[in-house]
C-alpha cells in the first residue's frame, strides 16, 4: 500500500528570504490520487475565500442598513417634533381667528352704526324725490348771515359724510383682508399637517422594510458562517488523510511552481527574486535605479513581473483593472491579478499565486508573499480577478 506524504506548508528559500507556500508530493509516485487532493483543496480554498469574501460584504451591507436604520430613526423623531410644532401653530392659529372674529365683529357693529349715522343725515336733508337737494337748503335762508351759516353747514355735512363713507368702506376692506389672511394660514399649517403626517407614514414604513432586510442579512450571515464552518471542516479531513498520510515540510528551489503553465511559472520565478531585497516606494519602479534597488510600489511590481515575460502592461491600478479578461474567483489561478480596496477602490494589486496567496509589493513588507483568506488582506480584497495569460 502506497504511503502518501502531502506537504501543504512548503519552504520556498530564495536566498535570504523564506515564504509560505501549499505544494503536495506522493511516494511511488502515485500522481493521480495526489493531483485528486490538490485539486480538492484547491477548490475548497477558493470556495472558503469566496465565502469570506461575501460574508464580508454580509457584514457590510448590515452597517450599511443599521446606519440607515439609525438616520431613518432621526428622521421620525425630527418629523414628530415638526408635526408638534405644526400642530402649536395650528392652535395659535385657531386663537387668532376666534380674537379676529371678534375685532371683525366690532367692525362689523361700526359699519352698522355708521350705516344708521348716514341714514340719519340723509333723512334730515331729504327733498323730495329722495334726494338731499343741498341747492334748496342754501335758497331757504332766511338771511345772508342765515345764507353763510347755511353754507358752512352743507360742506361740513358733505365732507363728514365723505369721510364716513371712506371710513366705512376702508374698515369694510380691512375685515375682508383680515378674513383671508387668517383662513389662508390655517388652511396652509392644515395641509403641512397632513403632508406631515403622510411622510411620517412613509418614514415608518421604510423602517420596517429596513428592519425586515436587516433580519434576512442576518440571516444570511448565519447560513453564510454555517457555509464556512463546513468548508473548513472538510479542508481539515482533506489535510488529515488518515494513517495513510502524514504532513511534513519540503523544501523548493525558486524554479518550483504550483502550475504547468511555463509562463506563469516564469512570471512567478521572476517575482521572487525581489522577496526579502526589496523595499515599497509609492510611484517607484519606473525607471532602472528603483528597478535595480527593489524600489516598487504595486502596480509597478505587477508590470515589471509580466514585462519579463514579454507581457507589457500598465503600471497603475486604474489601467491594470481593465487590462485582462475578467474571472469569477472560482475560476481563479496562478497568475492572475487580483484587487484590494486599500487607500481608495482598486488601491492594490497583486499576482495570484494559488491556495489564497498573492505575491505583491506591499507598503509594510515590499514584495513578499501574502495570504488573502484570512485578515487584513481577506478584508481589503474586493473580488476583482483579471486574468492576463490564457491557460
Amino acid at each position: 500500500m502506497n504511503k502518501k506524504i502531502i506537504a501543504f506548508c512548503t519552504i520556498i528559500t530564495l536566498g535570504s528570504s523564506t515564504v509560505l507556500l501549499q505544494v503536495e508530493a506522493e511516494e511511488n509516485n502515485n500522481d493521480n490520487s495526489h493531483q485528486v487532493v490538490d485539486e480538492q483543496r484547491t477548490r475548497l480554498q477558493l470556495e472558503l475565500l469566496k465565502g469570506k469574501l461575501e460574508l464580508n460584504q454580509v457584514k457590510d451591507e448590515i452597517a450599511q442598513i443599521n446606519e440607515q436604520l439609525a438616520r431613518v430613526e432621526q428622521a421620525i423623531k425630527d418629523n414628530e417634533a415638526i408635526i408638534l410644532e405644526t400642530e402649536e401653530k395650528i392652535s395659535a392659529s385657531q386663537i387668532e381667528i376666534q380674537e379676529l372674529e371678534s375685532e371683525i365683529e366690532i367692525l362689523n357693529d361700526k359699519v352698522k352704526k355708521r350705516n344708521e349715522i348716514l341714514k340719519k343725515r340723509a333723512l334730515t336733508f331729504q327733498e323730495s324725490g329722495g334726494k338731499v337737494n343741498y341747492l334748496d337748503v342754501l335758497l331757504g335762508a332766511s338771511s345772508f348771515k342765515d345764507f353763510v351759516d347755511r353754507v358752512g353747514a352743507v360742506a361740513s355735512f358733505v365732507e363728514a359724510d365723505q369721510n364716513l363713507v371712506k371710513q366705512h368702506e376702508s374698515e369694510k376692506q380691512e375685515v375682508k383682508e383680515k378674513q383671508v389672511y387668517v383662513q389662508d394660514k390655517l388652511s396652509e399649517l392644515q395641509n403641512m399637517k397632513v403632508e406631515l403626517e403622510g411622510m411620517q407614514t412613509q418614514i415608518l414604513e421604510q423602517k420596517q422594510q429596513n428592519e425586515q432586510l436587516r433580519s434576512e442579512l442576518e440571516r444570511k450571515e448565519q447560513d453564510k458562517l454555517a457555509e464556512q464552518a463546513g468548508l473548513m471542516q472538510q479542508d481539515s479531513t482533506l489535510t488529515t488523510l488518515g494513517d495513510k498520510s502524514v504532513i511534513v515540510p519540503i523544501e523548493f528551489n525558486h524554479d518550483s511552481s504550483l502550475t504547468s503553465n511555463v509562463t506563469v511559472q516564469n512570471l512567478i520565478t521572476e517575482g521572487f527574486k525581489y522577496i526579502g531585497n526589496s523595499v515599497y516606494v509609492f510611484g517607484g519602479g519606473r525607471n532602472e535605479y528603483d528597478i535595480a534597488n527593489g524600489r516598487f510600489d504595486c502596480s509597478a511590481f505587477v508590470s515589471w513581473a509580466f514585462a519579463q515575460v514579454e507581457i507589457k502592461i500598465g503600471a497603475s491600478t486604474e489601467v491594470l483593472k481593465n487590462t485582462g479578461t475578467p474571472v469569477s474567483i472560482n475560476e481563479m489561478l496562478p497568475g492572475d491579478l487580483v484587487f484590494f480596496d486599500t487607500y481608495k477602490k482598486d488601491g492594490h494589486v497583486g499576482i495570484y499565486l494559488g491556495a489564497g496567496m498573492f505575491l505583491g509589493s506591499q507598503s509594510s513588507t515590499g514584495v513578499a508573499i501574502a495570504d488573502m483568506t484570512n485578515g487584513y488582506w481577506l478584508e481589503k480584497f474586493n473580488g476583482r480577478v483579471n486574468r492576463i495569460i490564457s491557460e
